[in-house]
């Protein structure tokens, strides 16, 4: 498994990082874990081409987590001529919420003929969701988005990866990177508790119940950017964008 990170940064570009957007190659597939308003700037970077990748999961409903999805359908119809078909999964809603931004932002461009196959999964705490890749099992975190917002396991092959989406800490946290080759943790703040997101201060308290190989700290804001020197431990690793990771 590779993970290329296409884009790391906050709602907010905190140090001139993209927003949220993930790449795994595992097995032959390619997918991408959130899709940020700059994720196809992100992959133009990279040198990928969005037209390999056959599926996209979302955490949750924000804009710098899923609002990518807008541009990718226009790049996709007439920039990339895309003919094979994609799969979107996400929390319930992600149908709806996507036309609603999709038309708000680009009149009409839902309404377009489509070259390819679009479909949406929605993804729910009950039970994995199976897609191209492997499994996908989603845990409910706290992190308000209109929409239940998840934590996701991507199991595939021998190898795990779990991304707690944006969440302040929640037990469900510990289920879902228990044992993981790669946890990418959200770590918006250095110290204190913050509402609705996590800082380094209370992500490390937990890493030893948690039992993951490695840890991604991600989605850091200016002042956890600042202090980012004074994160150590065995393991721990900082995300930038276009790190790339063998898992």
């Amino acid at each position: 498994m590779k993970l290329t990170v296409v884009g790391c940064g906050d709602a907010f570009g905190s140090g001139g990082r993209l927003q949220t957007c993930y790449h795994v190659e595992s097995g032959g597939h390619q997918l991408l874990l959130d899709c940020g308003a700059t994720a196809i700037i992100g992959l133009n970077r990279a040198g990928i081409d969005p037209n390999g990748i056959g599926t996209i999961v979302i955490s949750h409903l924000h804009g710098d987590h899923f609002a990518g999805l807008v541009w990718w359908l226009l790049h996709a119809q007439h920039v990339a001529k895309r003919t094979v078909p994609l799969t979107v999964a996400g929390p319930p809603g992600i149908e709806a919420r996507f036309a609603a931004a999709a038309e708000a932002l680009f009149p009409g461009s839902t309404k377009v003929a489509r070259r390819f196959d679009l479909s949406f999964v929605e993804m729910g705490p009950d039970a994995p969701t199976q897609i191209a890749a492997g499994l996908v099992r989603s845990y409910v975190v706290s992190h308000p988005s209109g929409a239940p917002s998840h934590a996701l396991r991507l199991e595939t092959g021998s190898r795990t990866l779990a991304f707690s989406g944006d969440t302040e800490w929640v037990e469900a946290l510990v289920a879902c990177g228990a044992g993981a080759d790669l946890f990418i943790m959200e770590c918006y703040a250095f110290g204190g508790s913050v509402r609705y997101h996590m800082s380094w201060e209370v992500i490390s308290q937990h890493l030893p119940r948690i039992g993951a190989r490695q840890v991604l700290l991600t989605h850091m804001n200016a002042d956890m950017l600042a202090q980012r020197h004074q994160v150590t431990g065995d393991g721990i690793l900082l995300a930038d964008d276009g790190l790339v990771i063998e898992i």
